[in-house]
């Protein structure tokens, strides 16, 4: 079977950190035929550094888009723009933080094959280089885990629908069918309310771990990888008061918490056991959280971060609760306004 003419849309504002590896990483792919990055009104060099790639990457196309239309979000904007210039027959659409390995197309078409799917979505690798991001980022992808599973999503009888934008492939006519990124014009959640719209039209989709097939490091400091989390987690986890309240509990190590406040309050031999039964439960806790580290294939060492990554993880899912009871979330020097569903 010939390989199908595949185009890849790359969203970008702001991202002179990232964008020449994303683009070399894209361009390394033999089945990828253009490579369309859309350049979000950038502020920074991506704008520089995407001319100079142009000299050297016949397949780049660089598209300006200045302006923001009424009721998109920058990025859903910016894809759809690239999409509407594309030509290739699947459309991979990726982040520009996001960074392909060798061979990523190919277990994309071949992943297409095995499952008739119309629809490929991996969860890359994340790097996790600082103190914050190593405490943060593993928790909150074990949470999910548990929130979204690969098998219910890729399951046409269940209504589970998932997919991660850092690589989401779709064959254009199902693109086309479920209305493309202008059907999701102002979700936050723009690659779940793909999936969601490609099973509700039927379609086929096929949602796996990206090891070895895509990494990315999604934010570079604390700031951003705070606003990224608090514009996301509401959602996420349900987009109510009372699953935000059940993941919040869920979540934090409380009882082990209150024992250990409790048994330094009280003192005495009645405090020390309240103290040890409460190590005792943070202890198993570190356990159980190293098991989800390596099943999610992170390094098991990062159980030393467990108590940082559950203290801010209840900050960040809180925080994101306040945001869309207010109305207004951030994200790359622009503010949305969001409705709480």
């Amino acid at each position: 079977m010939p390989t199908p003419e595949i185009s890849a849309v790359v969203p970008a504002r702001n991202e002179e950190a990232n964008i020449e590896a994303c683009v070399t990483s894209l361009a390394a792919q033999p089945e990828i035929a253009e490579i369309i990055v859309v350049n979000d009104a950038s502020t920074d060099r991506t704008g520089e550094i995407l001319s100079g790639l142009l000299k050297t990457r016949p397949q780049l196309k660089v598209l300006d888009v200045d302006t923001l239309p009424n009721g998109w979000l920058g990025k859903n904007y910016a894809a759809w723009s690239g999409a509407q210039i594309a030509r290739g027959e699947w459309l991979l659409f990726t982040d520009a933080d996001t960074v392909l390995l060798p061979g990523a197309v190919h277990c994309a078409l071949e992943d297409v094959r095995v499952h008739d799917a119309a629809l490929v979505s991996y969860s890359p690798e994340q790097i996790t280089r600082t103190f914050t991001e190593c405490a943060l980022i593993p928790f909150i992808y074990c949470r999910l885990s548990r929130r979204f599973s690969f098998a219910r999503v890729n399951d046409p009888s269940l209504p589970d629908a998932a997919a991660n934008g850092q690589f989401l492939f779709v064959r254009r006519d199902a693109y086309e069918k479920i209305g493309g990124h202008r059907s999701v014009a102002n979700s936050v959640l723009e690659d779940v309310a793909l999936a969601h719209g490609a099973k509700q039209a039927g379609l086929r989709p096929h949602f796996a771990p990206g090891v070895g097939i895509a990494r990315t490091r999604m934010y570079r400091g604390l700031r951003p990888m705070w606003e990224g989390w608090t514009k996301n987690l509401w959602l996420l986890f349900g987009g109510t008061r009372r699953a935000i309240l059940r993941e919040f509990l869920k979540a934090v190590p409380w009882l082990a918490t209150i024992l250990i406040v409790t048994g330094f309050a009280l003192r005495g031999e009645l405090g020390d056991w309240l103290i040890l039964v409460g190590l005792a439960d943070l202890l198993v806790r570190h356990v159980l959280y190293g098991r989800e580290l390596t099943s999610n294939r992170y390094f098991w060492g990062l159980i030393i971060y467990y108590v940082v990554g559950a203290t801010l993880y209840a900050a960040a899912i809180s925080a994101s609760a306040r945001k869309y009871r207010r109305g207004k979330v951030t994200w790359k020097g622009r503010e949305y306004f969001v409705e709480e569903p």
